[in-house]
C-alpha cells in the first residue's frame, strides 16, 4: 500500500495511540541520538530542569540529518558538512602589492638610479623572462613578480621615460611583495566542518575550486498554532479572538536557523484534531513546533495529545522565565517542541531550545546561542524560583563598553515591545535583582 493511502487509512480510523513501531514511523535521519548514561531522565514530579540541562538534553536527543551536496551558488548560509582543503598555494606566486616597478634591491643601493624597463607584468598576464641586473619590469597590483626581481618600488617614487625608469628611493628585499603560499599552503584545511558559510567563506570556497560543497540538510519543520481564540491573519477578530502571530514568528525564526518551513492550519482546541495533526506531521517533517496548549489549563491539550500518541517526552517544565511549560519530545523520527502560547515566551523558548535542535540537524559545531557579557544599563528584577531571560537592546557606550539596555515591557504577552529586542539578559535563578553597571550574561537574538 502506498504511503498516501496508508496515511489516509490511518486518519480515517478511530483515534488511538500511535506506537513507535507504527509503519508510518519511517526513518529519514542518518545518525542515532547520542546515548549518555549520565543523562538526567526527566521526571515531571521532580524539580524543573535548568536551562543548560534542557539544552544539553536537546543536543543529545537530536540526530544530524544526512548531508547533501549543493552548488556553490546555493551554499550561502548553509553549514559545512566537510572540511575545506586548499588545492593550491595562496597566493599561487609571488605577488605585487603595489603598482610600480619590479627590480633587484641591490640595484637601488645608490638611489637615485636609472634602470632599463624591459617589460610589463599585469594581473593575468605576467612577464616570464629572467630579469637581470640593471633592469626593471613595470608591474601592476596583483601581478606575478618576475624571476630575478626581489622587490617592488611604488610608482609614486619613480619616473619613466624613453624606455628607462628613475628610481628615487632604495628598496629592501621583499618590499611590496606577498610571497607565494604566505597565506595558505596546498593541503591545508581552510574551513572546518560545522562552520556556517558566510560571504567571505564563499570567496574561499570559490578560490579553491569548490563548485559544489557538502552541507547539512535543511530540516523540514512544521509549525502549528493551537487555541480556539486564534483566527487567520486575513480575518477580523471577533470578541474573545486574536490573530495568529506565533506561527509567523516561529516560522521566521526557523527560516533564520536554516529550516524549510510549512505552517499548518490552525488546530483550535479540538483534542482529536490536534492528535491527528501531530501524528500526520510526525511522518512528514523532521520537527514539529507547536505553540499554546502546554500549561495546566482545562483547554491545554498538547501534552495530552503527545501522551496519547505514545511520544517520548524528554522534559515538560524548565526553570525559565518566561517559558516554564516548555515541552520537548520525539514522535517517530520527528522532534516535537511544545512552546507556551504567549508571544515573548515563544521567541525565548524557540531560540533556546528549538533553534538548537535545528542547528544540530545541520551539523553546526556550535548549535546553541553563545553567551556573552555586557554591562547592565538599568537595574532589572529576577526570580527566586527560575532563571530570567529578559529582552534588551545592545548599544556601545562612549568608552567602548557593550551595554545591555533592558526593554520596558508588560510581560510575556507584550510582543510589540519585544520587536525592539536584540538580546536577552540572563538573570540566574535565585537572584532577586541586578543593579545598573553590573556585568551580566547575554545572548544575542538571531535577526
Amino acid at each position: 500500500m502506498g504511503l498516501f493511502k496508508q496515511l489516509l487509512k490511518f486518519l480515517q480510523r478511530p483515534l488511538r495511540p500511535l506506537r513507535l513501531n507504527n509503519p508510518l514511523c519511517t526513518t529519514n535521519q542518518s545518525s542515532p541520538p547520542i546515548a549518555n548514561p549520565k543523562s538526567k531522565i526527566y521526571n515531571p514530579k521532580s524539580n524543573m530542569l535548568s536551562v543548560p540541562e534542557a539544552i544539553r538534553i536537546v543536543i543529545e536527543q537530536t540526530r544530524q540529518l544526512k548531508p547533501e551536496r549543493v552548488a556553490l551558488s546555493s551554499a550561502l548560509g548553509r553549514v559545512l558538512a566537510e572540511d575545506v582543503i586548499a588545492d593550491s598555494d595562496l597566493p599561487p606566486f609571488d605577488r605585487a602589492q603595489m603598482d610600480g616597478f619590479a627590480l633587484r634591491s641591490a640595484d637601488t643601493e645608490s638611489a637615485p638610479v636609472r634602470l632599463r624597463v624591459v617589460g610589463e607584468s599585469a594581473a593575468g598576464r605576467g612577464w616570464h623572462v629572467l630579469m637581470r641586473a640593471g633592469e626593471a619590469v613595470r608591474i601592476m597590483t596583483g601581478a606575478p613578480v618576475p624571476t630575478g626581481a626581489d622587490s617592488v618600488q611604488k610608482v609614486e617614487v619613480t619616473s619613466e621615460a624613453d624606455g628607462f625608469v628613475e628610481v628615487y628611493e632604495r628598496t629592501q628585499v621583499g618590499q611590496f611583495i606577498v610571497s607565494r603560499a604566505s597565506e595558505v599552503r596546498a593541503g591545508e584545511t581552510v574551513l572546518r566542518k560545522g562552520e556556517t558559510i558566510n560571504a567571505p567563506k564563499m570567496a574561499a570556497l570559490a578560490s579553491f575550486g569548490y563548485s559544489e560543497i557538502s552541507v547539512g540538510a535543511q530540516p523540514r519543520v512544521a509549525v502549528l498554532a493551537t487555541g480556539s481564540e486564534l483566527v487567520r491573519v486575513d480575518q477580523k477578530p471577533c470578541a474573545d479572538e486574536i490573530r495568529d502571530s506565533n506561527s509567523f514568528s516561529i516560522g521566521a525564526y526557523a527560516q533564520l536557523a536554516g529550516a524549510q518551513v510549512e505552517r499548518l492550519p490552525l488546530a483550535g482546541d479540538d483534542p482529536e484534531l490536534l492528535q491527528r495533526e501531530i501524528a500526520e506531521a510526525a511522518t512528514r517533517f523532521d520537527a514539529l513546533i507547536l505553540s499554546g496548549g502546554v500549561s495546566m489549563g482545562v483547554y491545554d491539550f498538547t501534552k495530552a495529545a503527545l501522551r496519547a500518541l505514545d511520544a517520548e517526552i524528554f522534559f515538560e517544565r524548565v526553570s525559565l522565565r518566561p517559558g516554564k511549560p516548555t515541552v520537548f519530545a520525539r514522535l517517530c523520527d520527528a522532534l516535537v517542541f511544545g512552546l507556551p502560547g504567549n508571544p515573548v515566551s515563544v521567541s525565548v523558548t524557540f531560540n533556546l531550545f528549538a533553534r538548537t535542535a535545528l542547528r544540530v540537524m545541520q551539523c553546526d559545531a556550535e548549535p546553541a546561542l553563545v553567551e556573552e557579557r555586557a554591562v547592565l544599563a538599568r537595574s532589572v528584577k529576577g526570580s527566586v524560583e527560575r532563571a530570567s531571560y529578559l529582552p534588551a537592546t545592545l548599544l556601545t557606550s562612549e568608552d567602548g563598553r557593550l551595554l545591555a539596555q533592558p526593554l520596558k515591557w508588560g510581560g510575556s504577552s507584550d510582543f510589540v515591545s519585544f520587536t525592539r529586542a536584540t538580546a536577552l539578559i540572563i538573570v540566574p535563578e535565585g537572584v532577586r535583582s541586578v543593579e545598573a553597571n553590573e556585568v551580566v550574561k547575554i545572548i544575542r537574538l538571531p535577526s
